[in-house]
């Protein structure tokens, strides 16, 4: 069959026509998917949970390294900071699967580290902190007892406090370098002895009824390498 010029002619613009259209349409596409995914990724940014802990007992790189590496089993974790001198640890961590701040509290305590503040700013605005969830304590409520806490120094003074004044129901915790007593104000009605002694336990320090892990004792500083107790 023999094609007339005029209709070859119209058959090719036709095509080209198509061709033309198609390059239009493929550019619209490819702007909606660009857009598209530059969307996903800002939601993604805007879904991450920020976590922020002081934490007690980061005296080198080395102590840094390990607290970071116990965290790494949070798969998924992002944007990891370590200040040394201050102890600030923070990190992002995605809003969909829920961190809690007891999981996160428990981790640096696996660690072998004691955490002494802690918020949570989540990704939809709401913020969680340590410092709101303190019991209002009576005076009236408190009452005191004493309790050997074994330590060498300052550094190990500060720690001890700290271990104990984290108990949710200490009123006031403080410890003696020299007779190694430790005198503690606290709501029965909230804790106990056996709860604050614990806490100090998991700081690296020996009690009269609990004793500090070795691996917790070992990342002390040197200075605080007491003589451990035999329970």
């Amino acid at each position: 069959m023999l094609i007339k010029e005029e209709n070859l002619d119209i058959a090719c613009l036709w095509a080209h026509d198509i061709r033309f259209k198609n390059k239009i349409m493929k550019k619209i596409v490819l702007t909606l998917i660009i857009g598209l995914l530059t969307t996903m990724g800002v939601t993604a940014q805007k879904s991450m949970d920020k976590f922020m802990v002081q934490v007690d007992g980061l005296g080198c790189p080395f102590c840094a390294y390990g607290l970071e590496k116990k965290f790494k089993e949070f798969k998924g974790i992002k944007d990891v900071k370590i200040d040394i001198e201050t102890g600030d640890f923070s990190f992002n961590y995605p809003a969909e699967k829920e961190l809690t701040m007891d999981a996160v509290l428990a981790q640096v305590e696996k660690a072998g580290y004691t955490p002494i503040t802690s918020k949570i700013e989540r990704a939809n605005g709401t913020v969680e902190d340590s410092e709101d969830q303190k019991i209002v304590l009576n005076d009236k409520d408190l009452i005191s007892k004493e309790v050997f806490v074994a330590g060498n120094c300052e550094q190990c003074r500060a720690r001890i406090e700290k271990a104990a004044k984290r108990v949710k129901g200490v009123g006031t915790a403080s410890w003696n370098v020299d007779s190694k007593i430790l005198l503690v104000n606290y709501d029965p009605n909230h804790t106990s002895m056996e709860n604050i002694q614990k806490s100090i336990a998991n700081a690296g320090h020996d009690t009269q009824a609990h004793q500090a892990k070795d691996q917790v004792y070992s990342k002390l500083p040197k200075c605080c390498h007491y003589e451990r107790v035999d329970q």
